[in-house]
């Protein structure tokens, strides 16, 4: 981590956080929810040494990033993320999404298909692309669910995580992570913990209507660049790939066994092993 080098941009005046590392193609890396960019250290590693340049990116409102009122739909934070490329100087690039921000790399391969040469998806289903699920299901489903109710409710989240960030974010690492021990679970917790990163975290489920919206249009075209979907056998499973069938021309998946939401913490010499190849444009996982 001592080579990895840290950046800002300012897109229309809202500063945001990036860490680069390595020479080469520029591959993008976007956190989910509720990590950093330093979710992606080992990955950063391993595509520095195999002659890429990684670029790992706060996204809006998480991290050192600044939090703006609004524009957290898929569609405008996939354009901030696309301009801070361009700063960077990257017309081109391929993009790595966990969790949300498997939401948002789907949104920037979309609406930038110049831009995305590849896309590489992890543990998420995708709002207006995956079915809604029922209200009512079993507890061990429900783990995985509840917070996309409970993140949409105006005032309440704030109201009841006032003061009990850390606690709150702990929770989720808990019951998502199959090895919590690989997880740098006080690294988020304390960028949770920074006045106004659980609101604009929050902010991204708030949004979900609108991004719903933008993606039935979207997934009237499918995606043209080669796609991998990847799920962990602890968390989504094969969710990502079937979310993504009938979306991308060229479609290929993958699951990581022993692990838990958290892939490229918990098991990132096995999400390197699918995603460097797929990078190269060889064979990773299985066509579908």
């Amino acid at each position: 981590m001592n080579d990895f080098i840290h950046d800002y941009v300012r897109i229309d005046g809202q500063r945001l956080h990036c860490v680069i590392a390595g020479e080469g193609k520029p591959v993008l890396l976007i956190p989910g929810w509720p990590q950093t960019w330093y979710a992606w250290r080992h990955v950063m590693a391993a595509l520095a040494a195999n002659g890429y340049q990684a670029v790992a990116i706060d996204p809006p409102g998480s991290g050192h990033s600044d939090r703006p009122a609004g524009g957290y739909d898929t569609g405008a934070v996939a354009t901030t993320l696309h301009r801070a490329m361009l700063a960077l100087g990257h017309a081109q690039y391929d993009v790595v999404g966990h969790d949300i921000g498997m939401w948002v790399g789907y949104a920037l391969a979309s609406d930038f298909p110049q831009a995305v040469t590849k896309l590489a998806l992890t543990e998420a289903v995708i709002p207006g692309l995956a079915p809604a699920p029922p209200i009512f299901v079993a507890p061990s489903d429900n783990i995985f669910l509840w917070h996309f109710m409970f993140n949409q409710v105006l005032d309440l989240p704030e109201m009841l995580t006032a003061g009990k960030e850390r606690e709150y974010i702990r929770f989720i690492f808990d019951r998502w992570s199959y090895r919590r021990d690989k997880v740098a679970v006080d690294v988020y917790a304390d960028a949770y913990a920074t006045p106004g990163a659980l609101r604009a975290g929050f902010a991204y489920y708030r949004a979900i209507p609108e991004t719903i919206k933008q993606n039935l249009e979207r997934a009237k075209k499918s995606l043209a660049m080669p796609v991998l979907a990847i799920g962990a056998d602890h968390a989504t499973n094969d969710a990502p790939l079937l979310t993504m069938q009938g979306k991308a021309d060229n479609l290929q998946g993958a699951i990581v066994a022993e692990c838990g939401h958290f892939i490229m913490e918990e098991q990132p010499e096995a999400f390197i092993a699918h995603l460097l190849p797929f990078l190269a444009g060889e064979k990773s996982g299985n066509n579908a």
